[in-house]
């Protein structure tokens, strides 16, 4: 599992059903959308992408596309630990309709979900096993009923000379993610697809790249991260063993 989302959906309607029906979105249509979702940010038009690509752009790129009834944001300003504290101006966007976040980080197995009915946080939840349940709000939606009640638990292979631990979490985050995605959305990134789901690959976005004045410089932002990896110790190297356990390494596998 190595999938990662910050995706916003706006529909007038199940969002699924809505991104069905879309065919190419209008790019005026479009940028007016982002000045919507983006005050006071500089923005340019660049290459766009289809939605499968588009769930995580790179910092300070985003992905939109705007049709009638139905609209996406791919940003990862929207992946948030505690989707209830959005943004003011993305909530209200919701007026009228539902909105779809969701959220998710394979590194760390991070993920967070949340919908609005017309501007009402309806459901929230976002987790990780380091972190634990950092925000569970409402009632579970019905595709999450069978992780909560204990029936989908994960499977983990402990590394190399490590002694196998419980899983701190009931589940899976990034497997609830995909089944999320699915219900939510109508499509998934990985895992076997099925008749009904969304071809992704088949919805172009348009790009933009956004600038927000009053942000930290990306200079500085890739310096903080080129200074955290230094400070990692060296990284460990393992192949899958016949029977399944993590076998450690000296050097990378050819």
């Amino acid at each position: 599992m190595g999938a990662k989302t910050g995706l916003l959906v706006y529909a007038d309607g199940d969002v699924p059903g809505m991104l069905r029906q879309v065919a190419t979105a209008d790019p005026a249509h479009t940028f007016m959308m982002m000045r919507r979702l983006s005050p006071g940010c500089e923005i340019e038009e660049t290459e766009g992408t289809d939605l499968y690509d588009a769930v995580h752009p790179p910092d300070g790129t985003a992905y939109a596309a705007s049709w009638p009834g139905v609209e996406i944001l791919c940003d990862r300003r929207v992946m948030i630990d505690s989707p209830s504290q959005l943004p003011a101006h993305l909530v209200a966007a919701s007026a009228g309709r539902r909105s779809v976040l969701h959220a998710m980080h394979s590194v760390v197995d991070w993920l967070a979900f949340a919908v609005w009915e017309d501007g009402i946080l309806v459901r929230s939840l976002s987790l990780s096993p380091d972190q634990g349940i950092i925000e569970n709000l409402g009632e579970p939606l019905p595709f999450e009923l069978p992780y909560w009640a204990g029936d989908r638990p994960a499977e983990i292979i402990p590394w190399p000379g490590e002694a196998e631990e419980p899983y701190p979490l009931p589940f899976h985050p990034l497997e609830l993610g995909e089944v999320a995605l699915r219900a939510l959305c109508g499509f998934i990134l990985e895992g076997t697809a099925e008749p009904e789901d969304i071809d992704a690959e088949s919805i172009e976005l348009h790009g933009f790249l956004v600038r927000d004045p009053n942000a930290t410089d990306p200079a500085e932002k890739e310096a903080e991260t080129w200074r955290a990896m230094e400070a990692m110790g060296p990284p460990r190297y393992c192949t899958m063993g016949p029977d399944g356990t993590l076998i450690e390494r000296d050097s990378p596998q050819p």
